[in-house]
């Protein structure tokens, strides 16, 4: 039984939480007191580097434009390299993610995936209950001891060849609220990262199989740098060699694309590779130019990786990989297959391969997918057009991206259909977010905080723009909008929905977000104040 604990650790570590089998496990004296050297030695730098987040911010909505960084420029046109990948790295061709759950861990490891990165951020909701079972859970994968019992029977094991393992921490934004140090809250990722590494490193550097991290939400070198100093401290606090800890960064910021060099050089000693985070990069782009009335984007479906600004982020991360010695990893295929219409079904998968395609051609080292179905259309596609374990010697001297080449904006219209979709979107997802799930099907899509997002920031900017308007002519007004979400229940499943008792929650905090004179910087941060 679940019960409300209160308890101080005597190195000042304040955990404010419920109290299940197995959490004293994970939350020993010596893993608090290692989480506590981690708050008390890094966390006013985060926090100063939050407060540079702001600061620049503020200038782009007063007008400037993000660019290249002059200061760094003799670092980006000097040659160097990242350390050598090791050999269990080098093929990532496909790659899965999902909520760190005990059955979707182990169906992933055994999904044929070459790497599984069990999500602590975008696709699980930041329950307490969610991250210390998570904890569990990976420590348990790791161990090789994982199972589960569905509520049928079915047993569920690791296969005798997993996946390579690997684990992404929530951003630096985000506060642990039930782990206090010195009566402050902890960060998020000092949280996530720290409980395991401190618990698995051993057996995982032992096996040749990590400990491997995946770094999001980056947004400057400075904040690449402080994760190395947390890695570095971490090794020798653990007494693992200097650089066993790799890591795999998310580029999913509009301001990071312009400091790709700056990151890999920061982390040189560890980093093996940059990903594609294209749905948070587009996030981030509407945020970035919030105040923008030229810099507009569409409705979501209209923004593809074709789009100019896309295609040069995608070109220009694989140009500065490989330059770099380092693995380009391309995004994710959110498609789930449709098995009760073999049409639309195939036609999905259609788009999907021609995604992959893309990727694969444009000099990607691998890719992610959504869905276990996902993986056999993507690696027919890898396994055709890429033989060898990657394409890092595959230079790209051909691409030529700019500034503006970066932050061109593209043609597209908004629809009734896609503004619509924007605001079902976000109750469904916010909904069974509130429910303790982070990770949620609608309409053939695995939306994720990411996804929900576009969505919420597209609402925003296209009714705070004040000349946008749908393709039939309607402006684009709060009249529209409190009409659409006042009538939401409407448009969604009458039953079956996760979070169904949760719709009104989530369409009062959409709605006071959307109406809000300033666009949040994140959806999950006051959804996490009201989160149970």
């Amino acid at each position: 039984m679940s019960v409300a604990v209160q308890y101080l650790d005597h190195s000042g570590v304040e955990i404010a939480g419920s109290c299940r089998p197995g959490y004293a496990a994970i939350l020993t004296p010596a893993a608090l007191a290692f989480l506590a050297e981690l708050h008390r030695r890094f966390d006013a730098r985060r926090r100063a580097l939050l407060d540079e987040r702001a600061a620049r911010q503020a200038r782009f909505d007063a007008g400037e434009l993000p660019d290249f960084l002059p200061e760094t420029r003799l670092l980006r046109e000097s040659d160097w390299t990242v350390a050598e990948i090791p050999e269990v790295l080098r093929d990532r061709r496909v790659e899965i993610t999902g909520p760190v759950e005990r059955k979707t861990i182990i169906n992933a490891l055994n999904s044929g995936a070459n790497v599984f990165m069990a999500d602590f951020e975008d696709s699980t909701a930041p329950v307490w209950e969610n991250l210390l079972d998570g904890q569990i859970n990976v420590r348990d994968a790791i161990a090789g001891t994982i199972s589960h019992r569905a509520p049928n029977g079915r047993e569920y094991r690791l296969n005798a060849n997993p996946a390579i393992l690997m684990v992404r921490p929530r951003g630096w934004h985000l506060p642990e609220k039930h782990a206090r140090v010195d009566g402050e809250p902890m960060s998020g990722a000092l949280f996530d990262v720290g409980l395991y590494i401190f618990h698995n490193a051993k057996t995982l550097h032992d096996a040749g199989r990590g400990p491997y991290l995946y770094l999001p939400k980056l947004q400057s070198h400075r904040e690449a740098a402080l994760w190395d100093e947390v890695i570095e401290f971490a090794e020798s606090r653990l007494q693992l060699p200097r650089g066993a800890i790799k890591a795999t960064v998310l580029i999913e910021t509009l301001p990071a694309v312009f400091e790709m060099h700056e990151i890999l050089h920061a982390l040189r000693r560890r980093c093996v590779g940059l990903n594609c985070g294209r749905w948070d990069y587009i996030f981030s782009y509407i945020k970035t130019f919030r105040r923008h009335r030229d810099r507009v984007l569409p409705e979501r479906a209209q923004v593809v990786m074709t789009v100019p600004f896309l295609k040069s982020y995608s070109e220009l991360l694989i140009q500065t990989c490989h330059r770099r010695g380092a693995l380009a990893l391309g995004g994710m295929a959110a498609q789930i297959p449709i098995n009760d219409d073999a049409d639309a079904n195939g036609a999905a998968l259609a788009r999907v391969r021609a995604d992959k395609l893309r990727e694969v051609m444009a000099g990607h080292d691998g890719t992610w997918v959504a869905h276990p179905g996902l993986i056999p259309v993507a690696r027919a596609v890898f396994d055709a057009h890429m033989p060898p374990p990657n394409q890092v010697r595959l230079a790209r001297d051909d691409v030529h991206v700019t500034r503006d080449d970066l932050i061109a904006t593209c043609g597209g219209t908004i629809t009734r259909t896609g503004f619509l979709n924007n605001i079902d979107v976000c109750v469904r997802y916010l909904a069974a977010w509130f429910d303790g799930q982070g990770c949620v099907p609608i309409h053939h899509l695995m939306e994720d905080a990411a996804t929900a997002e576009i969505a919420r920031a597209q609402l925003w900017q296209w009714l705070h723009a004040g000349t946008c308007a749908l393709d039939d002519g309607t402006p684009v007004d709060f009249a529209v909008f409190d009409t659409a979400l006042l009538h939401v229940h409407e448009r969604l499943p009458s039953s079956g929905m996760p979070g169904q008792v949760r719709v009104a929650q989530a369409a009062s905090l959409l709605g006071e977000l959307t109406h809000a004179d300033e666009l949040a910087d994140f959806l999950t941060l006051p959804a996490y104040a009201r989160l149970d």
